[in-house]
């Protein structure tokens, strides 16, 4: 129900700023949750996920990380055991190669990138810090270069509030990191898998929000 209600208000809010017609496309969709071959991770990501939301029907919440601290640049999740600190950086655009089709922004550094697709993004992921029982778990840089506009918190009724997460599989074996960064057209989530205390993948969704 609580994912319905984020669509829904995601789509009011952004409905007026579809994708312009003429404005190509070349992120890749080899990282989408419908390209997951893995049975468990799939069923995992159906809970929290907005592009699974059609398989999230009788699921049940995964066990999380609380929201312990967040700001403007950053937001913290933690437990006795496992913290993850998210952090926003200012994007630089002298320090990139930056490639138009006509109008549109199409790639930074060579590459198609997420958030604030067609334009030149104000914000970077800056880094991803995973600690476990004290170890702290690389999260590769490939995995969070071409990731923009990052999403902390929005406020509601007054209070600050999060569509972001820290999730668990059952058998303690996974650790979800997510991410949902609402920016209108560049809009997408990411979630990125830790397995067994090493990196494993991410998973990369956007456009879900044209199918209201």
């Amino acid at each position: 129900m609580r994912r319905i209600f984020v669509l829904l208000f995601l789509s009011i809010c952004f409905g007026a700023l579809a994708q312009s017609p003429d404005m190509p496309d070349y992120r890749t969709k080899r990282e989408n949750f419908s390209k997951i071959t893995d049975k468990n991770i799939q069923n995992d990501l159906a809970v929290f996920t907005m592009s699974a939301i059609d398989m999230s029907v009788g699921k049940l919440p995964l066990k999380g990380l609380p929201v312990t601290d967040f700001g403007e640049n950053f937001i913290q999740f933690d437990s006795d055991n496992i913290k993850v600190i998210i952090r926003a950086g200012e994007f630089e655009p002298d320090k990139h190669k930056l490639q138009y089709n006509g109008k549109y922004l199409v790639r930074i550094d060579n590459k198609p990138y997420y958030g604030s697709y067609g334009a030149v993004p104000e914000r970077t992921i800056a880094s991803v810090t995973l600690l476990v029982h004290g170890d702290t778990i690389p999260i590769p840089p490939a995995a969070i270069a071409d990731l923009y506009e990052p999403s902390f918190t929005y406020l509601q009724n007054g209070k600050r509030k999060s569509y972001n997460g820290v999730y668990f599989s059952n058998d303690k074996r996974n650790i979800y990191i997510y991410m949902l960064n609402n920016d209108g057209v560049g809009g997408y989530e990411v979630t990125w898998v830790i397995q067994d205390k090493k990196y494993l993948r991410r998973v990369v969704d956007f456009g879900f929000l044209k199918s209201l």
